[in-house]
């Protein structure tokens, strides 16, 4: 019996086998360049990968994932690819995708104790906090939860415009444009949320003057 990853090499050279197929140039100018419009802020969830969903190529879309599609302040990952995209890749549009049946926004909800993710999930309960006016008019927890799936998108977009990264490529470069997404498991559709674009007005006490 084939073994699990042994199916995944297979599979990869029969990839890689097509691919030269029909493009004989294909992994030797994909070898040379790098130039993607945009960076992808997506959840891990494995039903959610960014190029399929988008019918994007190898190239074109640069992608960070981690749980619940999080821009977290202290996170030096997703800072590290931020700082990258925006000022090396000069991605012109960032999109944080969240996606409706997220587990790690559904266990934000409950309380139970899960271990060294409670202090990752501490950030999703933050958002519910804030919202939780809003989000209680639900009394439908399926509905709750996907109102927080929105909601946890919109957070995000805000906390990417916090950062002194966006306010300098906004304040001189005009770039990049926001955009809040949700994609849909059920029926594969992706419904945008938010959009903010370049030098957008946040909270003055979130703005820096000596960029």
């Amino acid at each position: 019996m084939l073994n699990s990853y042994n199916k995944l090499l297979l599979e990869n050279k029969a990839w890689a086998t097509e691919q030269v197929q029909l493009d004989p140039n294909f992994f030797n100018r994909l070898s040379h360049i790098q130039t993607p419009d945009f960076l992808w802020i997506g959840c891990s969830d494995s039903r959610v990968p960014a190029d399929k969903i988008t019918g994007t190529q190898p190239g074109e879309i640069f992608v960070h994932r981690n749980i619940a599609n999080m821009v977290v302040h202290t996170d030096l990952n997703l800072l590290s690819v931020l700082e990258y995209a925006v000022q090396v890749l000069k991605v012109k549009h960032i999109i944080v995708c969240g996606h409706y049946g997220c587990g790690g926004v559904r266990a934000a909800m409950g309380n139970n104790s899960l271990g060294i993710i409670n202090k990752w999930l501490r950030n999703i309960k933050d958002v519910y906090r804030i919202h939780r006016d809003e989000l209680e008019t639900k009394t439908n927890l399926d509905e709750r939860a996907d109102m927080l799936v929105e909601l946890n998108v919109k957070e995000q977009i805000m906390n990417l415009a916090k950062t002194s990264i966006i306010q300098k490529a906004w304040k001189y470069e005009q770039r990049p444009h926001l955009h809040g997404w949700v994609y849909g498991l059920t029926d594969g559709i992706i419904k945008p949320i938010c959009d903010m674009e370049p030098g957008t007005h946040i909270d003055f006490v979130y703005e820096y003057d000596n960029l």
